[in-house]
């Protein structure tokens, strides 16, 4: 049987690749659960510090497999629950990880394809790679993937892409913040990210997870709330290894322990 799920490693890198490229890399129940025990064991390994999101062949990831849509018709209220739990319970785990995500877009990112897109840190797409969407088209609405989509865009993009459900190109992606980079090709694609890399190496791997927890904590805390949870945090930061090593490392002009 196929492995869906393909993880590659290079040192401290690591790809995760969709790899049902004859399904655009369309995700079934148990592609759901391996790819969301994949990110919660790479959120705990020291020894990752970047992880990448990609697929196999000509897509990125088409949303929600079509056999298991069909499958679904006949759920109880219940298990589809159930399966939209399972659904959120991925994007939380992409969205959560401690380490940088980056997202290689290779190709069309629709529905759920789109959401995952939603919960990387980092987002270099082809030129030509298509999004949408398109749970509208289908009678079905963006649910579980809207809260992470809309904290990535805006509810006022969001409002006009969930309702048409239509395509857009990688470039409006680009501009509604979807994504940050747009390239012409896969060669520039891997080019763009090993300097992704690099930048992102140099930086302390926990301090890197602050900042991840740090902007996830302000969209939630009401402002009252903010002055003395950031001013307790940079207390922290200031007095943890890391940061006394980098502090150091700038005095003594040389490189702190984790720059790679």
């Amino acid at each position: 049987m196929q492995d869906t799920i393909l993880m590659e490693r290079d040192g401290a890198i690591i790809r995760v690749i969709l790899n049902r490229p004859s399904s655009h890399n369309a995700l079934t129940p148990q592609m759901i659960l391996a790819l969301r025990e994949r990110f919660d064991d790479l959120g705990q390994d020291d020894s990752v510090r970047v992880v990448i999101l990609t697929g196999r062949g000509r897509s990125f990831c088409a949303g929600a497999d079509l056999g298991s849509m069909r499958d679904a018709a006949d759920f109880t209220y219940e298990e589809n629950v159930a399966d939209g739990e399972a659904i959120f319970d991925l994007m939380m785990a992409v969205n959560g990880c401690p380490k940088p995500v980056i997202a290689r877009i290779n190709g069309a990112a629709i529905g759920g394809g789109a959401g995952l897109v939603s919960c990387c840190d980092i987002s270099v797409a082809v030129s030509g790679s298509i999004f949408a969407f398109s749970e509208t088209r289908l009678g079905i609405v963006p649910a579980v993937i809207s809260p992470f989509v809309i904290a990535k865009i805006g509810a006022g993009f969001a409002r006009e892409l969930f309702l048409t459900g239509e395509r857009f190109t990688a470039e409006w992606a680009q501009r509604i913040g979807l994504v940050q980079h747009v390239v012409p090709d896969e060669t520039a694609l891997d080019e763009l990210l090993q300097d992704r890399f690099e930048q992102l190496l140099q930086a302390a791997p926990g301090a890197q997870a602050a900042v991840k927890t740090l902007i996830a904590t302000l969209a939630r805390r009401p402002e009252h709330e903010l002055r003395a949870y950031t001013s307790e945090l940079i207390a922290r930061r200031r007095a943890s290894e890391e940061g006394r090593e980098g502090m150091s490392a700038f005095l003594e002009k040389r490189k702190p322990w984790w720059h790679q």
